[in-house]
């Protein structure tokens, strides 16, 4: 099949991308300006950005594929995302604008100290490395397929175009970048699904046919069926989804400085609020497609001897048309570069302004914002660097060392969201105590993952639940 159009388009789109993130990012003249976008973004603007930032690749294909394998029952961890940064807004983000905080982190250094600040970046910087690393190599398997290259060549294409944005535009250039790919991968997916559509014989009526005899459009699962003991072991219930999707949510966009960075660049409370709550009920609709567009999956293929997360690729390979599939291609490199060039801004953010200016000021010297600045376009360099060094490493390793890599934010979220909620309602707690809390619950959980205690929907809230209560008998023994 010749494929030069939709090589035209992906080129186009590559180049135009890099291009409006130069153009709307404008000049930076500050670290500020570089990483808070000088704290003048719209919230709508926001609430898209922070969308397509925690829509990777990944999820572009996994989630049909999810659905394609099962059903809709993961709709149920949607409601409790909504449930989430609805708490987010209610407690996290006033405390998050008392004062001037530049990164998620700082809230801690005023909380506990200039340690706890350092010890929640630097886990943040190696886990969202690692994450965004798989999520960089799975963004290149279309690519190097397409253009017949090797996984380096692909992974550092798709790398050097969310660098140069994010270079030139700083977090102002990626928020409104991301604006735009929300829409392309959307698009994406519409396109999908009505092709699907038309390629069913029967139209929408085989949908539903082969969906209700295979039980697809089953949303709700309460998960008693098989007794009590193995109720947590299954993900997607109506208790495990809402209550695991929720302090997931409150974990990962009020804890995470790649959602923070983007909520403190509206520059004040109410926007922030409006942009963190308008992403819930955004990604609930979202993923509502995404999941539609696997059931239709199923009704078209039927069961195959098939990768979950190889039946969309599939499709869009082989069945859509030469033009469209560069659009849907188009789509997918969207979702990812939103991801990367988000990931990039936030590392080197958190690095900036939670390791270096505390370490400038901590030797009597004053920050110069100039050489500042300087600094933040070379840290940005690196961090790509890294980023890619660690795409190729996982392209090296087997499913199951990926699965451990995707899997690192989870049992990192627990202590994270625990330890930011221990400075919230114990007032007693100390900088010891929170570290040592904050370690109990990250390396509890790596014990539990491991043995596979509970499925992965129940990890956050058992990693916060950890955490405060190692917190609370600290706490209570140093009363004593």
């Amino acid at each position: 099949m010749d494929r030069t159009l939709d090589y035209f388009i992906i080129g186009i789109y590559l180049v135009g991308v890099a291009l409006f993130g130069i153009i709307s990012g404008g000049k930076q003249k500050s670290v500020k300006d570089y990483f808070l976008g000088s704290k003048t973004v719209p919230w709508w603007a926001v609430c898209f950005s922070i969308v397509a930032a925690e829509t990777s690749t990944l999820t572009f294909i996994s989630i049909p594929g999810l659905a394609y394998l099962t059903n809709l029952n993961f709709l149920q961890v949607t409601f409790g995302y909504l449930l989430g940064r609805i708490l987010v807004a209610k407690i996290l983000l006033p405390a998050y604008f008392k004062g001037e905080l530049s990164t998620a982190y700082a809230f801690l250094e005023n909380r506990f100290g200039s340690g706890v600040r350092r010890y929640a970046s630097v886990v943040f910087l190696f886990t969202r490395t690692a994450a965004d690393g798989v999520r960089l190599f799975a963004t290149a398997i279309p690519l190097k397929l397409m253009l017949d290259i090797d996984y380096p060549t692909a992974i550092v294409i798709i790398a050097a175009v969310s660098l140069i944005y994010t270079f030139t535009g700083g977090v102002k250039g990626v928020i409104w970048v991301d604006v735009v790919q929300m829409f392309i991968y959307l698009g994406g997916a519409i396109l999908s699904l009505i092709v699907l559509m038309q390629l069913l014989p029967g139209g929408v009526s085989s949908f539903l046919g082969a969906s209700a005899h295979s039980a697809k459009l089953s949303v709700i699962s309460f998960g008693f069926e098989d007794g009590f003991a193995a109720f947590f072991s299954k993900p997607y219930t109506l208790l495990g989804g809402i209550i695991g999707g929720m302090f997931l949510s409150m974990a990962s966009h009020g804890t995470d400085q790649l959602i923070v960075q983007r909520l403190l660049a509206t520059g004040d409370l109410q926007s922030s609020k409006k942009a963190i709550v308008g992403s819930g009920i955004i990604i609930i609709f979202q993923f509502t497609l995404f999941l539609i567009v696997g059931v239709a999956l199923f009704a078209f293929y039927g069961p195959l001897d098939i990768k979950s997360d190889e039946i969309f690729v599939k499709f869009i390979l082989e069945e859509i048309p030469v033009g469209l599939s560069g659009i849907i291609i188009a789509g997918l490199f969207a979702a990812a570069m939103s991801t990367i060039a988000g990931s990039i801004s936030s590392l080197s953010s958190s690095t900036i302004f939670d390791l270096y200016k505390p370490g400038v000021l901590a030797a009597g010297k004053e920050f110069n914002e100039a050489r500042g600045f300087r600094i933040s376009r070379i840290v940005t360099v690196v961090w790509t660097l890294l980023l890619i060094l660690a795409a190729i490493f996982f392209k090296e390793s087997s499913k199951a060392v990926v699965e451990i890599a995707l899997s690192i934010s989870s049992f990192t979220y627990g202590g994270l969201l625990g330890t930011f909620l221990l400075g919230l309602i114990l007032p007693s707690a100390n900088s010891k105590t929170a570290i040592i809390s904050f370690t109990a619950g990250i390396l509890l959980m790596v014990l539990i993952i491991y043995f596979q205690v509970v499925a992965w929907t129940w990890f956050t809230i058992t990693g916060v639940a950890i955490t405060l209560l190692t917190g609370y008998l600290l706490t209570g023994k140093n009363k004593n």
